[in-house]
């Protein structure tokens, strides 16, 4: 389990997750599935593009998910 990767959805985090906050987690995820803090640069592309794709996957599950009491968010 990636320790460092907090939960994005309310009512943890009380306000909606910024691409920063998003982004941030995609790169944690990366990082611990690869083994690599930093790329070599000849994975850096590979790497890159993997952060970018969990990133946009994991802005469409938050804005998929109902949890109760909140409002369905819109994807960006």
């Amino acid at each position: 389990m990636c320790r460092s990767i907090k939960t994005l959805r309310p009512p943890v985090l009380p306000e909606e997750a910024t691409e920063e906050e998003i982004r941030a987690a995609a790169l944690q995820y990366v990082r611990k599935v690869s083994g690599f803090r930093a790329p070599a640069a000849h994975n850096q592309e590979v790497f890159d593009r993997a952060v970018s794709v969990i990133a946009e996957a994991t802005a469409e599950l938050l804005a998929g998910l109902e949890v109760r009491g909140t409002p369905r968010r819109e994807a960006s």
